[in-house]
């Protein structure tokens, strides 16, 4: 699913018609990149949440050329699926 498909399902299902829906969900998405880039973590109850975690570096295994590559370190983001979420993909 992509950007254009999630403003599709919100025409579907609302009022607004394309340029709108897709202009909501460009403002969700750039407040969701805002927040993240503040430290901040995001809840979205039913869904899951996102949080930016600091990683160190470390040394992973590049398999084709057989040798050790470090990773730097660095800010990643971490998601964690809320239940309802869980619930919905184990019953599929």
């Amino acid at each position: 699913m992509i950007k254009n498909d999630i403003a599709l399902a919100i025409e579907k299902n609302s009022e607004f018609n394309r340029a709108k829906s897709l202009f909501i969900v460009e403002s969700i998405l750039k407040a969701l990149k805002e927040a993240l880039a503040k430290n901040q973590k995001i809840e979205i109850r039913g869904f899951g949440s996102f949080r930016v975690v600091n990683k160190k570096t470390g040394y992973g295994r590049d398999i084709r050329r057989k040798k050790q590559i470090k990773i730097e370190k660095g800010r990643r983001i971490k998601f964690r699926s809320g239940q309802e979420l869980k619930n919905r993909l184990a019953k599929r």
